[in-house]
């Protein structure tokens, strides 16, 4: 009897939400529904909330839209980003599951070389559940993947790893670039399938891309802040990339780890490059005091817990940023209002977590 293609039992099936922020229809899941379906969705309308949005048939599903958003968090609804997919924050506040994976509703499903369609989800489970290596480089990627080991002299004592509480997808056809790259390189595509994943070394920040992004949530949810962007906001694109930085600074603090790599989706629509610019001028200047202000931000040992890294953090922002722009100092008290609302919702829960603690 032949084998079924199908797994009988998703993985994680109910242990893991899928948050997409959106505008539109979504008829893009129609496409993801062998690999989405058995899952829970968290759809954050953005724009306006009386606008209906359908979702195709036989998906379990919650819709949030702006009016929902300033019910359930009153006044602390400030913190949410409002015509930026910066939204999509408040879907992993109000999941009550392990692990979160979010995806744009402008990305298919993509196929390796051998023309096989990836099970993006699957991969992004993978790279959850097996350890990160943070703090020695192994040369061949991933030790834990099949048909992969550490190399000779990587220490037998950093063997066991750190849970890993991000994993940070790729994409295919049109790549994350900002305005000026999209300018230049209007035409370019990304067809270089590398089939890898490494973990990124403590010490080493990155550049967040939301669009196909997997993480733990019990371990680093309350850091997965993607900032005040878009609307009455003189900055928006960055929202990604914020939450990663504060996420990368905080996961090196408590000893988890950071993955990136496999899974690739199919991005299909290249945003335009002049409403992008618009979006990312202060950013790109400002940019150049943020890298240095995360590489050099260190946290106290009593910061236990992600929500006290994360006020911790607050509290340096305001202090080093806000001489920059005056939006750091709202963007800190922001992150302040985010962990309370966070704590609000999730019945105050802060994991204690020793630095390298294990899952």
């Amino acid at each position: 009897m032949a084998e079924s293609k199908v797994s009988p039992t998703p993985l994680l099936k109910d242990e893991l939400d899928i948050v997409i922020p959106t505008i539109r229809n979504l008829d893009f899941l129609e496409m993801w529904r062998p690999f989405f379906q058995p899952y829970h969705l968290i759809i954050v309308q953005d724009g306006d909330p009386s606008k209906v949005i359908k979702v195709p048939a036989g998906f379990d599903y919650e819709l949030y839209n702006r009016n929902d958003i300033n019910r359930i968090l009153g006044p602390k609804a400030s913190c949410i980003s409002f015509k930026d997919s910066a939204c999509r924050c408040f879907g992993y506040m109000v999941s009550k599951k392990k692990y979160v994976y979010t995806i744009d509703d402008d990305c298919f499903v993509a196929k390796d070389p051998s023309g096989k369609e990836i099970n993006a989800l699957e991969q992004h489970i993978k790279n959850l559940l097996s350890p990160s290596t943070p703090f020695f480089y192994n040369t061949l990627y991933d030790p834990y993947r099949e048909g992969a080991d550490f190399v000779r002299g990587y220490p037998f004592s950093l063997r066991e790893g750190v849970p890993t509480a991000v994993s940070h997808g790729l994409w295919l056809n049109i790549p994350d670039y900002d305005a000026p790259t999209q300018l230049v390189k209007p035409r370019e595509r990304n067809e270089r399938y590398v089939d890898a994943v490494l973990t990124i070394p403590k010490g080493t920040l990155f550049p967040m891309c939301g669009m196909n992004l997997a993480f733990n949530r019990e371990l680093i949810g309350p850091a997965m802040y993607f900032g005040l962007m878009g609307d009455g906001q003189p900055i928006g694109r960055y929202d990604d990339m914020w939450a990663g930085w504060c996420t990368k600074v905080i996961c090196d603090h408590l000893g988890l780890g950071v993955k990136t790599g496999l899974p690739y989706i199919w991005h299909s629509k290249a945003s335009n490059p002049f409403v992008n610019l618009k979006k990312e001028y202060k950013g790109i200047f400002w940019q150049e005091e943020l890298i240095p202000f995360f590489q050099s931000a260190t946290l106290p040992k009593e910061c236990t817990t992600v929500q006290k890294c994360y006020i911790e953090l607050s509290k340096q922002v305001k202090a080093k940023l806000g001489k920059v722009d005056d939006y750091f100092n709202k963007l800190a008290d922001a992150m302040v209002t985010w962990i309370e609302a966070w704590d609000e919702l999730n019945g105050g829960k802060s994991a204690e977590l020793a630095n390298g603690a294990k899952n």
